[in-house]
């Protein structure tokens, strides 16, 4: 580590998934650290013992590299730090910056309501701050004896100056009667011991800062730069939940989306470069800086994900990268394709102009592949019927006669079956997608009829004739 080097870090706690704040929180960390060439530490804040488990940190990581946000140090747990902590706590309470507080749970609740019911500020009032004789019956917390005079200010990189008045500032408890640590005491330590420059977190975070800072100095600790950015929200302005729908990052992973389309998504969220939207994971890191975020809060768009990260990025997106993506999505409706086969090849290049995440592909690829046509009873009501016939049968012998069986002498048997009779190219393509695929909607009849084969093709045309002539 270098006195110069951006040391930013990521500290979720691992009691759920991977909410989409905490995660455009860890996408500003990495694209900050990629972009100065400084370091992401990965710190697991899993104090909370009843909540804290295993398996949620486990889809945690899983969630993180899946976007692409590899780590350079950690995972660090604060579980395994607690004997650090509690020398830091002596020292404070050793250079009388600590201080033993035996009020009991109830009291500290009568205070509460009494301040809320007189319009007081509710703090604690320190009537521990030079206590010395313990209280029998009760276990003690170790409180921080904050600095009372004067102002602590913030120069945040996101939400600018913000000043408070040390009145205002509790004595927040740095350790509990059981002995465990809370969060204040339990950050600071960290960030110091592991070298952050940079805290990057929710604006949510701004009211603990103050008391961090206070207690950065009161260690002797150098303070970080801080940057706060706005929350996500919902559509409705209101704090991003379940209701709004998916919002677990593993939950766009398993419905198909490319990460770098969710990462696109969450980087918009605050930040911008002139009018563009879609940028690459490369421009990303070449173009963002942290004092670009905005601090107010920031609507995450669901609909916008699909229809143009999604898009976009599908059709950036190499097609042998798509072909390896969209395999495993084919095999779980039941159809095994050969990666080598050219016919996928051919499907995903038109495919992918369909498609927002993988899953839709496979299910627009899908018709093309399986064993038999099942059909949609509304595409074939509107579709087979009598007056199309001759078209049909016009087209079969077209086919028929077909030497190169590829995308561009289909077309042209299409085309010419249709100026032959008269009629626009979709009187004779329409019947015929539905012939093939069972449904109105398909990537090019060219395409289609090349990856579904000559044999294939004309069986299903000739199926359909047959459905034609008994509706007639």
């Amino acid at each position: 580590m270098t006195d110069s080097e951006v040391r930013v870090r990521f500290a979720p706690s691992p009691t759920g998934f991977l909410h989409l704040g905490n995660a455009r929180t860890a996408v500003f960390n990495w694209l900050y650290a990629r972009h100065t060439g400084g370091k992401l530490i990965l710190r697991v804040e899993d104090t909370d013992r009843q909540r804290s488990t295993q398996e949620a940190e486990s889809v945690i990581f899983e969630a993180l590299k899946w976007l692409g946000l590899e780590w350079d140090e950690g995972p660090f747990r604060q579980s395994e730090r607690n004997e650090i902590y509690k020398s830091h706590v002596q020292k404070l309470l050793d250079e009388g910056r600590a201080y033993h507080c035996w009020c009991t749970p109830e009291e500290l609740e009568e205070r509460r309501r009494a301040a809320l019911k007189e319009k007081r500020t509710v703090i604690y009032d320190g009537r521990c701050r030079e206590r010395s004789k313990p209280r029998e019956g009760v276990d003690p917390v170790v409180r921080f004896k904050a600095e009372k005079e004067g102002v602590t200010v913030l120069n945040d990189l996101n939400q600018g100056e913000i000043v408070v008045n040390n009145s205002e500032i509790d004595d927040l408890i740095i350790m509990r009667a059981d002995g465990t640590f809370t969060y204040n005491l339990t950050v600071v330590v960290d960030d110091h011991d592991m070298g952050i420059t940079h805290v990057i977190r929710g604006a949510d975070h701004v009211t603990n800062t103050p008391r961090q800072i206070q207690m950065y100095r009161a260690f002797g600790f150098d303070v970080p730069e801080f940057a706060h950015h706005g929350l996500v929200m919902g559509p409705d302005r209101s704090k991003l939940s379940k209701r709004h729908g998916a919002v677990s990052v593993t939950q766009y992973r398993d419905q198909g989306f490319l990460p770098e389309a969710l990462m696109n998504a969450l980087a918009r969220l605050g930040w911008s470069h002139g009018d563009q939207e879609i940028f690459s994971v490369e421009e990303l890191v070449n173009l963002f800086d942290i004092k670009d975020v905005s601090p107010s809060h920031s609507i995450f768009d669901f609909d916008k994900l699909t229809n143009l990260f999604g898009q976009e990025h599908i059709m950036r997106a190499s097609r042998d990268r798509l072909i390896d993506l969209v395999l495993p999505e084919l095999e779980k409706l039941g159809i095994n394709v050969d990666a080598g086969d050219e016919n996928i090849s051919l499907a995903v290049e038109a495919g992918r102009k369909r498609a927002s995440t993988m899953v839709e592909m496979a299910s627009v690829l899908a018709p093309m592949f399986r064993e038999t046509v099942e059909f949609d009873e509304k595409a074939v009501k509107k579709n087979f019927k009598p007056k199309f016939i001759e078209n049909i049968e016009a087209l079969i012998l077209k086919l028929e006669a077909l030497e190169d069986w590829s995308p561009e002498p289909l077309m042209d048997a299409f085309r010419k079956t249709a100026e032959e009779k008269g009629v626009g190219l979709g009187k004779v393509a329409q019947p015929a997608r539905v012939a093939m695929t069972g449904s109105s909607a398909s990537p090019g009849i060219d395409v289609v009829a090349a990856v579904i084969g000559r044999q294939r093709t004309l069986d299903r045309l000739r199926s359909a004739l047959e459905m034609m002539k008994q509706k007639a």
